[in-house]
């Protein structure tokens, strides 16, 4: 199994009981409260991180991106993967990811990821996502049209990668009379796709039946196994054989010398998993973004919203993984057990967790997790 380092490079530097004063950190919370010297030096040390975790042999590392919100201030996740591809040297750069649906160019944002992979060597995963409501109210996009586009928007982005160019593409929701990128990425036919899920089975068997890599986050084992099954249900309608390297998971994880230490540290997750996604329900799930099977397979697959949750009731469930080297490699050896995956996703720093604990953790997770782990 493969593990990946992550974080969203959060912005929490402003006082809770500010953040308490609104419906929601996403959209309403004012950026007055941005500090620029402060975000300065947070780009800084997010990527020290991650050049740091290349170097302890994380297989992957992987960025992603939201718009209107401290808990992710990574806002051009292409941005973060040129940089990477230049600054790293051996892990995969995984983008999980790419917002299609609110992208109004799908041919630039081709030659982007082409440009990284380039840069790169050639070690660029590309994640494509529906995304999550918030970025729908941010981008002013119709969530009627988020699957269409999705789909619409991937279509003409593997065309960009894979066929000839000039050509023309006449669609519902994208029209370029001139398509001939001239920048195209370093792996044939073209980077390995991956696809992120917590809630549609539409997207699970959409995946499948195109043979990428299916990762749900933060989900209870059993609403995974489910949604592990809608993906096997569309591998299997076009012949498709799914092995353990088509199966990804995230989790919170940290390690420390001691369990006392990671349980300090893996607190911070608490806020990821609260005040960050504290929101009125359309801004999650604008009304006709999802189908009427995605709202009722949300509502069992998250029949408590994890906000609720004490950070032990979070530990208990897997959500996060906070221990000594020993204890987190029985605890991802658990996560392989029960789901049969090839890739573990570690969001692995958060909210105000330091920036020596976040480096003696990935020192520890390298010397000692990722060995082990790399034989299950």
């Amino acid at each position: 199994m493969k593990l990946y380092y992550f974080s969203e490079m959060p912005h929490h530097e402003f006082p809770d009981e500010e953040g308490d004063k609104y419906p929601s950190l996403r959209l309403e919370f004012p950026n007055r409260f941005f500090d620029r010297e402060k975000a300065a030096a947070n780009y800084q040390r997010y990527l020290t991180e991650y050049e740091f975790a290349d170097q302890a042999g994380f297989d992957g590392l992987m960025i992603n991106e939201h718009h209107s919100t401290p808990s992710c201030v990574n806002v051009g996740v292409n941005m973060t993967a040129a940089v990477l591809a230049r600054t790293t040297r051996r892990a995969k750069i995984l983008l999980l990811g790419n917002i299609l649906p609110i992208e109004d160019n799908p041919v630039r944002m081709a030659e982007q990821l082409a440009m990284a992979d380039l840069i790169s060597g050639g070690r660029v995963l590309s994640g494509f996502v529906r995304g999550v409501g918030v970025e729908t109210w941010w981008s002013n996009t119709n969530p009627v049209h988020n699957r269409e586009r999705f789909e619409e928007c991937h279509d003409l982005i593997l065309k960009c990668w894979t066929e000839p160019g000039p050509f023309r593409w006449e669609g519902r929701h994208y029209h370029f009379r001139h398509v001939n990128p001239w920048c195209l990425p370093l792996q044939k036919p073209h980077p390995p796709i991956w696809i992120p899920g917590t809630a549609s089975p539409e997207t699970a068997v959409w995946a499948g039946r195109r043979g990428y890599t299916y990762v749900p986050f933060l989900v209870p084992f059993e609403i995974a196994r489910e949604l592990f099954e809608y993906y096997r249900q569309g591998a299997a309608e076009v012949g498709r054989t799914v092995t353990a390297d088509n199966l990804g998971f995230l989790i919170c994880a940290v390690t420390a010398e001691t369990k006392a230490k990671a349980i300090e540290a893996g607190r911070h997750f608490v806020w990821r998993m609260g005040p960050t996604l504290r929101a009125p329900t359309e801004y999650f799930a604008p009304v006709g973004m999802r189908s009427r099977a995605g709202t009722q397979f949300a509502l069992r697959a998250r029949p408590r919203s994890l906000a609720t949750m004490s950070y032990q009731e979070l530990l208990d469930g897997q959500f996060i993984v906070a221990g000594t080297p020993d204890e987190v490699i029985d605890r991802f050896a658990r996560v392989q057990r029960e789901l049969g995956v090839g890739h573990l996703l570690l969001e692995a720093q958060e909210s105000r967790m330091d920036h020596p604990t976040t480096m003696r953790s990935i020192e520890l997770m390298g010397a000692k997790v990722i060995p082990a782990v790399a034989a299950l």
